[in-house]
C-alpha cells in the first residue's frame, strides 16, 4: 500500500541542522489541537535530499532542542487562537 502524498502544509515548521520538527493544527470541536512530527534531512549522493524519522545518538540532544521550540511555539499557537478573556 502506497503513502498517499498529503496537501495539507503544516502551520510552521522548527529546523536546527538537520532535524526538522512540523507543527500541525487539526480542528476539534473544542478548538484546535496541533500535533508535531520530527525528520531529519540527509544527503542521499544521487538522489538529493531525502529525510528520516530515525535518529542517531548525535541528534538526540538537537531533537530535545527541535522539541523544545515546538512546544514553545504550539503555546503561543494556541494563546493566539484563544478569543479575548479566556483563560487556560
Amino acid at each position: 500500500m502506497a503513502k498517499q502524498k498529503s496537501t495539507n502544509k503544516p502551520v510552521e515548521e522548527v529546523r536546527i541542522g538537520s532535524v526538522k520538527a512540523a507543527i500541525w493544527k487539526n480542528e476539534t470541536e473544542s478548538g484546535p489541537r496541533f500535533n508535531v512530527t520530527f525528520q531529519r534531512l540527509y544527503r542521499d549522493g544521487e538522489n538529493g535530499w531525502r529525510s528520516t524519522d530515525s535518529f542517531g545518538r548525535d541528534d538526540l540532544l538537537v531533537l530535545a532542542k527541535v522539541a523544545d521550540q515546538a512546544h514553545g511555539r504550539i503555546v503561543a499557537l494556541s494563546q493566539q487562537q484563544r478569543p479575548p478573556g479566556q483563560s487556560k
